[in-house]
């Protein structure tokens, strides 16, 4: 299936997109498009206003997939924590990985010669973080 969002993916974009292929959609293809551009009727879009997979009653993008889907793994959503805590206005810092994950994913788009390659490249990091929260899950009494 086509997804498709704005160019210049961040933290919840590339959230999202590792989501999608983890979760959803193994054989995902992405689509990015300029802000000003008309969304392709063919492609599922993503974290753009106005949209089903979009920010919703503050929280981000990632969280509305994780909900629409019905994913129950709590390390899923603790994830969505994060990325709602460095995307999102919150009153409340919970998660301290926060501000780190949103400047690796600022990184990544730096270094990364368009968003295909970021989000290829943050499905490692997504992943890295997905087993540490697991780890950190299994220690607790």
């Amino acid at each position: 299936m086509k997804w498709v969002t704005w160019e210049n993916v961040g933290i919840d974009r590339i959230g999202c997109a590792w989501l999608i292929l983890r979760e959803i959609d193994p054989q995902a293809e992405f689509v990015f498009i300029k802000r000003e551009d008309e969304l392709p009727a063919d492609a599922e879009p993503f974290d753009v206003p106005e949209v089903r997979f979009s920010h919703h009653g503050g929280h981000c993008s990632f969280y509305a997939l994780i909900h629409f889907h019905e994913l129950i793994d709590p390390i899923l959503h603790r994830i969505a924590r994060i990325i709602d805590e460095a995307d999102t206005v919150q009153q409340v810092k919970l998660e301290p990985s926060a501000a780190g994950l949103d400047l690796i994913c600022e990184g990544l788009r730096l270094i990364s010669k368009d968003d295909s390659e970021a989000i290829e490249r943050g499905q490692i990091v997504y992943d890295a973080l997905y087993a540490r929260l697991q780890l950190e899950s299994s220690l607790l009494p």
